[in-house]
Order: C-alpha cells, then structure tokens, then sequence
C-alpha cells in the first residue's frame, strides 16, 4: 500500500521506534538525578558536587582555607568550584544525550529536548 514511500511507509517501525526514544529519554531523564559530577577550584581545596542535572549535592571546603582576613577569597573559590559543576553537569548531560541518540540511530549531533 505503501509501496514508493521507502522507510517512510513503515508507519508501525516508525512508531514503535518513537516510543522506544521516548522510552529511553524517560529513562535518561531519571537516571541524571542520580549521576554525580564534582567541580573543583583552588586546586582541589574547595569541591563542589552536583547532580548531571545541575543540582548541587554537596559542598567540600579544605579547613586550611579558612582565614578570617581571605574571606572573600574563600567566597569566590566556592563560587568557582559551583559553576564548574554545573559546566560539568552540562557536559555529561550532553554526552549521555548524544549517547542515546547515537544508539538509537540519529545524528550523534541532534539536539533533542532535555
């Protein structure tokens, strides 16, 4: 019936193969809860966890650092290793996404919504 249209003609292969990217995104949403990145700043003395979402997890902050006068210098190095997380939690966010896109035969490059 179909015949002519090419792949386009399975509408039940394309259908099924729909659910199953939906299935999978479902799938990956959830498990970037559960991914961790860690960000870093002042060589390792401030980290700063997130989820791959983007969420912060956790904070860990060297004591040594912690001098009444450095104040601000401290308050930065937290800052610094927060957004160096989250660029983290990007990443791996893009490269699961890209992963999954991959397996499901669509441009590696395809920008789907997350």
């Amino acid at each position: 019936m179909f015949k002519g249209l090419g792949n386009l003609g399975d509408m039940a292969g394309m259908m099924k193969k729909a659910q199953q990217m939906q299935t999978r995104m479902a799938e990956l949403q959830d498990n970037l809860h559960s991914m961790t990145v860690t960000g870093e700043s002042g060589a390792g003395l401030v980290k700063a966890t997130a989820s791959a979402k983007g969420e912060l997890k956790g904070l860990d902050i060297d004591p040594s650092i912690f001098n009444g006068d450095d104040k601000e210098v401290v308050e930065d190095l937290i800052l610094a290793a927060i957004k160096d997380a989250q660029q983290r939690a990007t990443q791996k966010a893009e490269d699961e996404m890209s992963k999954l896109t991959e397996e499901m035969g669509l441009p590696k490059d395809m920008k789907l919504p997350f």
